[in-house]
């Protein structure tokens, strides 16, 4: 069973970093592509930022840019979601996702088919 593990979430002050990451467990597999979603509450979730490995190319949601970095490691399956000059609007519940199909659109959230459990991140004004 592939499982897709988050950690790294926490309380931090406006202003503040936190370094997400989220690594697969049981199984090991190759994806196409990475994401980071994040869901606060009564909205939908959301994309954040998202990697494809081969060709290599990231892209981050505009409201996320110059303050986000997500980077990671396509052998080991592992990416990281480096949250810098957080605002309150960013509390939520973050996600990461992965979709093993080969040339899936990597910037839609619908494919992305497996999840990790999220990691809550609250951020105090």
């Amino acid at each position: 069973q592939v499982q897709l593990v988050e950690s790294g979430g926490g309380l931090v002050q406006a202003g503040g970093s936190l370094r997400l990451s989220c690594a697969a467990s049981g199984r090991t597999f190759s994806s196409y592509a990475m994401g980071w979603f994040r869901q606060a509450p009564g909205k939908e979730r959301e994309f954040v930022a998202a990697i494809r490995w081969s060709p290599r190319s990231t892209y981050h949601t505009e409201s996320v840019k110059g303050r986000f970095t997500i980077s990671g490691d396509s052998a080991k399956n592992t990416v990281y979601l480096q949250t810098n000059s957080l605002k309150p609007e960013d509390t939520a519940v973050y996600y990461c996702a992965a979709t093993r199909k080969y040339g899936s659109r990597w910037l839609s959230i619908s494919e992305y088919d497996y999840w990790g459990q999220g990691t809550q991140v609250t951020v105090s004004s």
